[in-house]
């Protein structure tokens, strides 16, 4: 008995820590799921107490506790979250808009929570990353988030370059007033791929304006409200023929039959199809 008393006593204690996405701009993206978490939360983290309590107030909605929580304080907030989750109270972290962490300070946070025995929980809504992947029209997947490029045109250029290499779609968030520098930088690391930018996402003022990165290297765009870039991938550079007979010949010698061994080959290549790779196969037969 006094072991099962013990356990539920345990077992009431525990709490969650929960990431709360909140609207990008439209007040009616915010999911019920997402007002339980934030009414029923003991203290909710915001970057700015004063923006996330005006989206509370619009939306009607009340919080115990606002507590701030952002890349200047989150290493000091720390041990004072840990302490309220402790009691078994919940703690829910939201972002200026958006979804938290992408970006965003938090990352500690959530690892010291799960280290320390608390549950984390996604309460998942609006992201500027897949909003803009989803409305861009630009090949969605794979794709790589590299959040704020560095001020510095040459790191920009080097982050460019590094990710670019990897030929996938890349987003980014910029500034409205270093946009056409940090395009620039694109331009000269990753050639001219088309580019969308988008702006104001999902607010009255939404916008996507398509292009390729030399319309608009080194602008003015005179754009106002946040702005998310989407950056197409590159081309895949295609294998040499060289290295095409080399692994048709090591597939060859591996066995099974030439279609099978064609195929095998054309996956380990780079703009190769099956059937050329027979072709080749066949060829060496021949000869």
């Amino acid at each position: 008995m006094g072991q099962g008393k013990e356990a539920l006593v345990e077992s009431s204690l525990q709490a969650t820590l929960f990431i709360v996405a909140t609207p990008l701009g439209n007040a009616g993206d915010f999911s019920p799921r997402a007002a339980a978490a934030v009414t029923g939360a003991e203290v909710v983290l915001a970057e700015d107490t004063r923006r996330t309590g005006l989206l509370l107030k619009t939306l009607g909605i009340a919080a115990k506790r606002l507590m701030s929580f952002h890349e200047h304080n989150e290493e000091a907030r720390l041990p004072q979250v840990l302490a309220i989750l402790a009691q078994g109270s919940d703690v829910a972290l939201v972002s200026d808009a958006g979804t938290p962490l992408l970006a965003d300070p938090g990352y500690r946070l959530v690892r010291a929570a799960r280290e320390a025995g608390h549950a984390v929980s996604p309460v998942p809504g609006p992201s500027a990353i897949l909003a803009a992947l989803s409305a861009a029209g630009v090949a969605p997947y794979p794709f790589s988030f590299l959040g704020f490029l560095p001020r510095s045109a040459s790191e920009a250029r080097g982050v460019f370059a590094r990710f670019g290499a990897t030929g996938v779609s890349l987003v980014f968030f910029e500034r409205k007033n270093r946009l056409g520098t940090t395009l620039a930088a694109a331009l000269e690391a990753l050639g001219d791929r088309e580019c969308v930018i988008c702006r104001e996402l999902t607010k009255t003022f939404e916008e996507f304006l398509p292009g390729k990165l030399s319309d608009f290297a080194g602008r003015d765009l005179e754009l106002l409200g946040e702005v998310t870039v989407v950056v197409g991938p590159g081309k895949a550079v295609r294998s040499g023929e060289a290295e095409a007979r080399a692994v048709a010949a090591e597939e060859a010698a591996a066995g099974g039959r030439p279609k099978e061994t064609a195929r095998r080959a054309a996956a380990r290549l780079s703009g190769w199809t099956h059937k050329e790779v027979y072709a080749i196969l066949m060829d060496q037969d021949d000869s």
